[in-house]
């Protein structure tokens, strides 16, 4: 079944579609690491969603994009839906 949800990095937002098994951390707030392709439409088509186990921990890149956008927000999975 294909889910589709939204993440966050504080200041903006972004639609995630996602067929496969979620992590069992997988919940709203959490941060996750969502792998994948951007469409034209803003939408993100994941291969791949990691649940982070810690949330002091943050990849290099994600750090620096983050500072770049002045933001010291997180990525967190929330209104997750089915689609059907």
């Amino acid at each position: 079944m294909a889910l589709q949800f939204s993440i966050t990095d504080g200041a903006h937002g972004i639609v995630v579609r996602y067929q496969g098994i979620l992590p069992d951390l997988f919940r709203e707030g959490q941060g996750i690491v969502a792998l994948g392709k951007l469409n034209n439409d803003g939408m993100l088509h994941a291969d791949q969603v990691l649940a982070k186990h810690d949330e002091n921990y943050m990849p290099p890149e994600a750090r620096y994009a983050l500072k770049q956008a002045g933001t010291a927000g997180h990525l967190s999975g929330s209104n997750q839906e089915p689609i059907r």
